[in-house]
């Protein structure tokens, strides 16, 4: 059995619930530690930061096998770059290999070969401007975004797969050749595949991504049904 480490923010209800359920099956246990967030924004994800080398710390008393710090707005938000230091932040600590959700989307929308990409968020504006600011300079082009422009954490956690199915709909462009869905709190598990299938591209959320990087880290065989970017991953194993 793996032990697969994840630092979630405190108000974050969507992580555990998808990653386990994705998991099933796998010989990989799940282990949370909790920072304090209640409302995206720049300042209060700046403040959160300050608690990961805590978190990591509880991590570490259980020996886990890798660690993910999974939150996209909390790792993009200073920049490119940035993702590097809170892993290396974590890992001085946990002494195993991180995931962090900022990184793990830029080399996710890689791996499915994507270059002009249709985001859809939940944020509000201030953290938009941030994102797409990070994914132009990780190579990216953003022909299209929608967001719900939700502050409250909670209340992102509250949405279903289907209102990110929605809005993801609404994000969608004709130019783009791939779909991002923003958030670790915003579920989108049950509905990646289906709605693949239906705009004929590849769709990636934060949570899938990070999922993704978590499975390599800890050079693992299984492949939970989350779309493209897992079968494609299966011609890597």
């Amino acid at each position: 059995m793996q032990r697969l480490g994840v630092i979630v923010p405190s108000s974050n209800i969507t992580v555990e619930v998808e990653f386990t359920a994705a998991l099933w099956g796998s010989q990989i246990s799940l282990h949370t530690a909790r920072i304090p967030l209640r409302e995206v924004t720049v300042q209060a994800l700046s403040a959160m930061e300050k608690e990961t080398e805590a978190a990591a710390r509880l991590l570490k008393d259980a020996d886990v096998n890798a660690v993910a710090f999974a939150c996209t707005s909390g790792s993009l938000i200073k920049g490119l770059g940035h993702d590097a230091v809170i892993a290396q932040k974590i890992s001085k600590i946990a002494a195993c290999p991180v995931v962090v959700t900022s990184h793990a989307v830029v080399e996710a929308l890689k791996e499915v070969d994507a270059h002009r990409i249709a985001l859809a968020t939940p944020y509000v504006d201030e953290v938009n401007k941030r994102e797409v600011d990070f994914l132009e300079k990780s190579g990216f082009e953003i022909v299209n975004l929608q967001a719900f422009n939700l502050k409250s954490n909670l209340d992102i956690g509250r949405l279903t797969a289907d209102d990110a199915a929605v809005l993801a709909r609404s994000a969608d462009s004709t130019v783009s050749d791939a779909l991002f869905v923003s958030c670790t709190n915003l579920a989108t598990f049950e509905m990646l595949s289906g709605l693949e299938g239906e705009l004929h591209k590849p769709v990636v959320s934060s949570n899938s991504a990070t999922l993704w990087a978590s499975l390599r880290a800890l050079n693992s065989s299984f492949r939970p049904r989350l779309g493209r970017l897992l079968e494609v991953f299966r011609f890597h194993s």
